[in-house]
């Protein structure tokens, strides 16, 4: 017997860019994140006035004082926590946990923590010209996370004030699920978003987010749909290349020994099955059960590269033998 199938699964991992290309320009007052990847995305593209600019008052006696402070930096990444915010006489105060990665010239990485503290004044207070959201200081300090990822190294708050609570990629993220997925997936399904930043993805000087939410929930499966946002500003829903198999059975009967599994073609899909992220592997794992029991089903991987993802194993159990017995169809891990 012959049986064609389209079947999912994926990974998600690194290929870091080539080193010392230019970050894409990234200019967003929008709130307390966005201005403080907007100030690192200057710095890192070595436009110091840019990042001069976004303070409320100078941070250095001149410019050229403030540039010269950077002369020996190469890039730097980084990661912040949730902001806090209070207001004063016309005036919001916002504090962001900010945690940054310095790669000098020499090839030295070095650490900080600290806190950033933001103003925005309202509009209607102000006269010309006119202030935007700005940075009022930023206190940091060098130091070491206990397991050498940078996230563990941001400080638990900052300031007194109430937590800011909307995650503004996250609300433009609901908004283009809503779009585009609405009609299609279960609906009063939780969706449950998760976010998570794709750490080393920043050698172009944007650091990828990737974004997962449920879509379907079966008797024994779920499925969900990704987003990605690559750093600066684009926000796009992910498809996944899936191979069309052809199966063939002894007999031709569905229930004898797999004779044969052929890759006769691909197709995209924008959904995974029963998939999670591993966030120090970077990388999205998808596994397909095509019945209850699990003894018939697909995995599949895709890596990260060059802002997207590529199909690089594939594994299929095909035979309904109540065993656990996949076969690996497309392996692109193993070099040549």
């Amino acid at each position: 017997m012959l049986s064609r199938l389209f079947l999912t699964g994926a990974i998600v991992a690194l290929a870091l860019s080539s080193a010392g290309a230019q970050p894409a320009y990234l200019d967003d007052r929008s709130n307390p994140v966005m201005l403080i990847r907007s100030l690192y995305n200057a710095i890192n593209r070595k436009e110091y006035a840019r990042a001069y600019a976004y303070f409320e008052e100078p941070p250095a006696p001149t410019l050229t004082e403030y540039a010269a402070g950077y002369a020996d930096t190469e890039h730097v990444e980084v990661v912040t926590g949730t902001a806090t915010s209070e207001g004063a006489a016309g005036s919001i105060f916002y504090s962001l946990p900010v945690a940054l990665e310095a790669r000098g010239t020499d090839g030295e990485h070095r650490m900080y923590s600290g806190c950033y503290t933001f103003r925005f004044i309202q509009p209607a207070a102000q006269t010309t010209p006119y202030r935007p959201l700005s940075i009022v200081r930023g206190e940091m300090q060098e130091g070491e996370p206990a397991e050498g990822n940078l996230e563990d190294l941001l400080p638990p708050s900052c300031g007194d004030g109430e937590p800011v609570s909307v995650d503004p990629l996250l609300q433009k993220a609901e908004r283009i699920f809503e779009a585009a997925y609405g009609d299609i997936c279960d609906e009063g399904l939780e969706r449950q978003p998760e976010k998570h930043a794709i750490r080393g993805s920043a050698d172009d000087g944007n650091e990828a987010t990737l974004i997962r939410f449920r879509c379907v929930q079966g008797a024994y499966t779920e499925g969900h749909v990704y987003l990605l946002y690559d750093g600066s500003g684009t926000l796009t829903p992910l498809h996944f290349a899936l191979p069309e198999l052809e199966i063939r059975y002894e007999n031709d009967d569905p229930e004898a020994a797999v004779e044969e599994i052929r890759v006769i073609g691909y197709r995209a899909s924008f959904m995974l099955a029963d998939s999670f992220f591993d966030p120090q592997e970077l990388s999205i794992t998808s596994h397909a059960k095509w019945r209850g029991v699990g003894d018939i089903s697909s995995t599949g991987k895709w890596l990260y590269r060059e802002h997207d993802f590529t199909l690089v194993r594939y594994d299929v159990d095909a035979s309904r033998d109540g065993e656990i017995n996949p076969e690996t169809v497309i392996d692109y891990e193993i070099a040549p």
